[in-house]
């Protein structure tokens, strides 16, 4: 154990050193940590085994979609936002209903060995953005402010609008629901999962922003602890919503706009040991799920489960925005571009974890065309970020 801790302690400070000419080229963070999980997995060198335990692979894929989603929620520009409302939000309630419909009607003709309730599951769990993933667009000064604020709102805000969904899909795959329940199963997770993790995650962050602020006039601060309120925040606003039956990730992304508003000026600087955080553990998860996850489903993948990885990152994402935006002040040229850049991470692997730990008929299929479809999308999102946003917008 000692010395796999040592591997991944030097793998990180080494990566620290050289992260700046890494972020310059294609090659983002997420793909150079699979990459070195591969390498040190049973693929490779076997020096990570590939039986790291679910639960604790969840627990930490779980923690870093909340910093992130923290953090990212707490640099959104109110006033932009304001202005370009509503791509982000036709992406999230027109374009990701009509996502997960036609993940559905494709899981229907593509993959064989799954009920329509799996197939509605994986349409589901394959829905969400990840904000991380898509880094190197949200943050580019050179994309219009409309397409970052929007995309970076969308991918913020969508994971936690599927919680519901997917576990009441998930409690009707497992039996533990009947089928003519779903719809007062869904409205009370609805209620429970967004009501609670909302009120959660205000709750905690406008208790963490005053504390923060009585602190200063009292004379209380110090430098050297003032930065580990927000990472604390993000935590407690998800952790306090996932004991209350709430969805953890609406609580991390909700407490962290309002801690940005709040906090003004501050708000960047106080955030910044948060994001580190979250990229350290986001970078474990990475390179578990290469050492693991990948291990466990690769002889599960088949030509269908392959295909459908590449329609639900093409068709499936692609078509529904398309389809929302087409009268938008956007160019055509700016929508594919949205459409194209719906990464698949973290959440959709907490969601298959999830899945993992709750097995069902078809659920094995279910995961691996999940693990599949993350995979080529950590490839290639990745690799096409910096030239697509140098083709499209320039390289000033």
């Amino acid at each position: 154990m000692y010395g796999q801790i040592a591997i991944l302690a030097l793998f990180a400070g080494l990566y620290a050193v050289v992260a700046g000419k890494i972020e310059r080229t294609p090659v983002n963070g997420a793909l150079v940590f699979v990459l070195f999980g591969l390498i040190m997995g049973p693929f490779g060198f076997a020096v990570f085994d590939g039986n790291t335990e679910a639960e604790a692979l969840k627990l930490i894929a779980e923690l870093s979609l909340a910093l992130v989603l923290f953090v990212d929620a707490s640099k959104v520009n109110f006033s932009v936002l304001a202005q370009v409302k509503a791509v982000p939000f036709r992406l999230i309630f027109l374009a990701l209903p009509l996502s997960i419909l036609l993940g559905f009607l494709i899981g229907s003709v593509v993959i064989d060995g799954v009920t329509a309730l799996g197939l509605a599951l994986l349409a589901t769990l394959l829905a969400p953005t990840d904000a991380a993933l898509g880094k190197p667009v949200v943050t580019s000064e050179r994309v219009p402010s409309q397409i970052r604020e929007g995309l970076s709102f969308e991918s913020g805000l969508n994971d936690g609008v599927c919680v519901p969904i997917f576990l009441a899909l998930l409690a009707l795959s497992i039996g533990q629901a009947q089928g003519d329940a779903f719809g007062p199963l869904l409205g009370e997770l609805i209620l429970h999962e967004i009501g609670i993790g909302a009120l959660s995650g205000l709750t905690v962050a406008f208790l963490a922003v005053m504390v923060i602020r009585a602190s200063y006039r009292a004379g209380w601060v110090s430098e050297g602890w003032i930065y580990v309120p927000a990472a604390a925040t993000a935590i407690a606003a998800f952790t306090s919503a996932q004991a209350l039956d709430g969805s953890g990730f609406i609580a991390a992304f909700v407490g962290g706009l309002l801690f940005g508003a709040l906090a003004g000026e501050n708000g960047k600087k106080l955030t910044e040991p948060a994001e580190v955080t979250g990229d350290v553990l986001t970078m474990i998860t990475w390179i578990a799920f290469g050492a693991g996850l990948v291990w466990h489903t690769y002889h599960a993948i088949t030509w269908q489960i392959l295909l459908y990885a590449v329609l639900s990152l093409t068709v499936v994402r692609m078509v529904p925005v398309w389809l929302v935006l087409r009268k938008q002040p956007l160019t055509l040229s700016e929508v594919l571009f949205i459409g194209w850049f719906g990464p698949r991470g973290l959440a959709t692997v907490v969601f298959a974890m999830i899945v993992v730990t709750s097995p069902f008929p078809g659920a094995d299929t279910i995961v691996a065309t999940a693990i599949c479809t993350v995979l080529l999308s950590v490839v290639l999102h990745g690799v096409t970020a910096l030239p697509v946003i140098r083709r499209l917008f320039g390289k000033t």
